[in-house]
């Protein structure tokens, strides 16, 4: 965390505007990081429980201005603690210049909730992104100019950059350069908790890692060891055997293979309660969004989950099922998934591909949106993408834009031509809540069948499940036992069969 004094100077220095950008080959790029909310507004509410798992999260404070010679800490404490003051970093074509300004603030909001603190940002016009140095060489010697004056140690590029493009910019600028990629698997390290979560995450960064090992001389080429037989390189191409950079190369893919079963190994457990839901025929609902859209606070504001909230990017890695009622008493189940963000590493899509199974096997998808977002249509259009990634694209779903009470009534008719059925609400507040829960209820799958049947009294768990799981239209009680109409679920209805009655 970071202290008021230093938020206050990251703020000042993203809030001048952008002036005149469309004049200039290259321009600085101030604005609030919009990804983030307001501290103003982030607050929480009664149905987020205690937050203990916050608290947690925030009990180690980084450090300004700690010595970069680990004077003071061991290098562990270092790692954690120290601070990073970053400079950003982008390149877009002629009239894209709109969309370039909000990947580079979120770019800042990702900065800021790694735990650096941004000094500047830059953005350059040019057709390509210099296949060199990502910059071209002369802006390159221009940002590494920047970096001295501010103070940056870091340079951060709104890209995946290649390893060659990274080597060159750092040989210009003597500072380190990571890529957005880089900053959104940092991110994901500091905040998963589960074993799965953590696993998840560490073959996302081997597999961001191995094809970025760097290597000098000797070491990049592979050298024959021992005996050289007639047939091999001969005379002189004996050598010390596997170098460096391979033994590297070796021991990621077999940790990296060692992750994978790990992975496959958590799913029969996960299979194993799907499974049961199914069995039961209890639908599932899915929460899905862009990061720091609500969604936690929104499963909170549904169900007093209590899950973990925090104004940050992917505050949540771990899906979280809550079980929930109906009012007329049937359960269903909420998830609340990771965040999806513009331009997701592919590595992480992979690596969250069990986690995302939540999404696609859900019989309905809460859709939510910042409605307060600058650009709540590249917040819609990402999440849909990345659900047809995982195969939930035709599921039924509800657009929910969130966070109403920071959205004037004009952006509201905005919004609305987005997506004309979409419900308005705020976690905060309260409003719309009642009617989203409503308009779940009525969008839950109805069971398969009908069935008409006199449930003996003595049979009194039959009628209880029938409230549980299925939809009862109408239940009398007649000599016989309970006269009951509803839908069911195949598997009770076959327990109903002994009892069924014709209709009327």
């Amino acid at each position: 965390m970071t202290n008021p004094t230093e938020e206050n100077s990251t703020q000042d220095a993203l809030d001048r505007v952008l002036a005149n950008a469309e004049t200039r080959t290259q321009a600085r790029v101030f604005g609030a990081a919009q990804a983030l909310q307001d501290q103003s507004t982030a607050t929480h509410t009664d149905a987020d429980g205690q937050q203990w798992d916050l608290d947690d999260r925030h009990a180690l404070r980084r450090v300004v201005g700690l010595s970069t010679e680990l004077e003071d800490v061991t290098e562990v404490e270092y790692r954690q603690l120290r601070l990073e003051n970053v400079v950003l970093v982008g390149v877009y074509p002629q009239g894209a210049q709109d969309d370039a300004e909000n990947s580079l603030r979120e770019l800042a909001a990702l900065a800021e909730t790694a735990g650096a603190v941004v000094l500047d940002g830059l953005l350059q016009r040019r057709p390509h992104p210099d296949p060199a140095t990502y910059l071209g060489r002369g802006k390159a010697q221009e940002l590494k100019d920047i970096v001295a004056a501010v103070g940056a140690d870091t340079v951060i590029a709104d890209t995946e950059l290649a390893a060659s493009q990274r080597r060159a910019l750092e040989d210009v600028v003597k500072v380190k350069v990571i890529d957005r990629t880089t900053v959104i698997l940092d991110i994901f390290s500091q905040h998963a908790k589960s074993r799965e979560g953590k696993a998840q995450v560490e073959l996302a960064q081997l597999e961001y890692l191995l094809p970025r090992l760097r290597g000098w001389g000797d070491s990049m080429s592979r050298q024959a060891g021992g005996q050289v037989g007639a047939g091999g390189a001969g005379m002189g191409s004996r050598g010390p055997g596997e170098t460096k950079i391979e033994l590297d190369r070796r021991r990621i893919r077999t940790r990296m293979a060692q992750l994978r079963k790990q992975i496959r190994d958590f799913g029969p457990a996960r299979e194993a309660k799907r499974a049961e839901r199914k069995r039961n025929t209890i639908p599932s609902v899915a929460i899905a969004g862009y990061t720091n859209a609500g969604k936690s606070s929104l499963l909170n504001a549904l169900t007093s989950a209590g899950v973990l909230v925090e104004n940050a990017l992917f505050a949540t890695l771990d899906a979280t099922v809550r079980r929930s009622e109906t009012t007329d008493g049937r359960v269903y189940t909420l998830s609340d998934t990771v965040g999806f963000v513009r331009n997701l590493p592919h590595q992480l899509v992979e690596a969250f591909r069990s986690t995302l199974e939540e999404v696609a096997q859900a019989d309905l998808i809460v859709h939510v949106v910042d409605g307060s977002h600058p650009d709540p249509s590249a917040q819609l259009q990402t999440v849909r993408d990345v659900m047809g990634d995982v195969g939930a694209r035709d599921l039924p779903e509800i657009v929910v834009f969130n966070k109403a009470d920071l959205v004037s009534e004009d952006d509201r008719l905005v919004l609305r031509g987005l997506a004309p059925d979409a419900h308005f609400v705020s976690s905060r507040t309260g409003e719309g809540i009642a009617e989203l829960r409503a308009e779940i209820e009525r969008s839950l799958p109805m069971p398969a069948i009908e069935v008409r049947a006199l449930v003996p009294y003595d049979r009194g768990e039959l009628v209880s499940a029938i409230h549980e799981s299925g939809v009862l239209l109408s239940a009398t009680h007649e000599e016989g036992g309970t006269a009951v109409h509803a839908h069911v679920s195949e598997r009770l209805a076959a327990e109903l069969a002994p009892y069924a009655i014709s209709s009327p």
